[in-house]
């Protein structure tokens, strides 16, 4: 088989992108037709989300149906509705007495300062990523619930450069995989975890080169913290075939926040909303080597994010990594 490096190698996954450049805003949605075992992990203090405490194990229900990353910030929860109107036309959710309830968590990010704080994704949105959903390679980079992010932001906003959305895959042998996908809007700097580089960061506005975020942060000579509070996260989804048990669902999305602090240098500041869930499909058969799937989760997670920076394009006034490569 061929594998694309997209989280739909995992198979039960579709993902379908709404994008709106003009304002700098979308979402996406990640879809589990045939149902799934989910589990979610907060690590950002500000986080915006719906529907995540299904998901704990504690609580009753077992599957869910989709997942929504959407810009917008809190307004951008509103696509979910979308999502649930689409799955419910297909027959898609959980049995609830005579009605199909579809189960579909979100999470946001902020992106309204790029261009326009006005127009947010909403319903109608939330329902044509839905239509455009495949188990199709993902497209990255300044589309769906990337399209008006941003990173390297310690220095101020007007000193970061591009984010956006990635995906990637890890295929551990014998038709198990693990994909993630993830919508980059933090705080901090992104770093490339195999060379240990810096990929994206402040711009030093006399050179206009790009600097170490965590090197400044850390340094006696940062004199006054320049961040926004609230107006930043990192989001998204890591699934695998694999039949999990809600409560180690749970685990799969706890690890992969080890994969986010690899790539995003500092992660889980003040100002954002960091949220990862994890996902299985049960495609795959029983017996799997839980240990394996939750490294992979961590490479797969901190690959996304490293994609999703370097295939961005610039917008907004705000440029991506490559055009500052090319201007430098």
């Amino acid at each position: 088989m061929n594998y694309s490096g997209s989280i739909t190698d995992v198979e039960g996954v579709k993902v379908g992108h709404r994008s709106n450049l003009e304002a700098a805003t979308g979402c996406t949605v990640v879809l589990f037709e045939d149902g799934a075992v989910g589990g979610v992990d907060v690590r950002g203090p500000s986080p915006g989300t719906r529907e995540i405490d299904l998901l704990r194990p504690t609580y009753n229900v077992n599957v869910v149906h989709a997942v929504l990353l959407s810009g917008g910030s809190a307004f951008g929860l509103d696509a979910a509705g979308g999502v649930v109107r689409y799955l419910e036309e297909h027959g898609i959710g959980y049995q609830a007495g005579d009605v199909k309830v579809p189960i579909v968590p979100a999470a946001i990010l902020y992106d309204l300062r790029m261009i326009t704080n006005k127009i947010r994704p909403g319903a109608d949105d939330g329902y044509a990523a839905c239509v455009n959903a495949t188990a199709e390679p993902v497209a990255e980079g300044t589309v769906g619930a990337g399209t008006g992010a941003t990173v390297g932001k310690v220095m101020g906003y007007d000193r970061g450069v591009k984010g956006g959305i990635g995906t990637s895959s890890v295929h551990l042998g014998d038709g198990l995989m693990v994909g993630a996908i993830t919508a980059v809007n933090a705080i901090g700097g992104v770093y490339d975890h195999r060379t240990g580089g810096v990929v994206a960061g402040p711009r030093d506005p006399d050179s206009g080169l790009m600097q170490d975020s965590l090197a400044l942060m850390t340094s006696p000579d940062f004199k006054k913290s320049v961040i926004d509070q609230g107006t930043n996260t990192t989001i998204g989804v890591v699934a695998t075939n694999a039949r999990l048990t809600k409560e180690q669902a749970n685990r799969l999305a706890s690890s992969s926040h080890d994969g986010l602090a690899l790539a995003v240098r500092p992660a889980h500041l003040m100002g954002d909303g960091d949220v990862l869930f994890g996902i299985a499909t049960g495609k795959h058969g029983p017996d799997v080597e839980l240990n394996r799937i939750l490294a992979a989760a961590a490479v797969c997670v901190s690959d996304a994010i490293v994609k999703a920076i370097r295939s961005a394009t610039g917008l907004g006034g705000v440029p991506s990594i490559t055009e500052l490569s090319l201007n430098g």
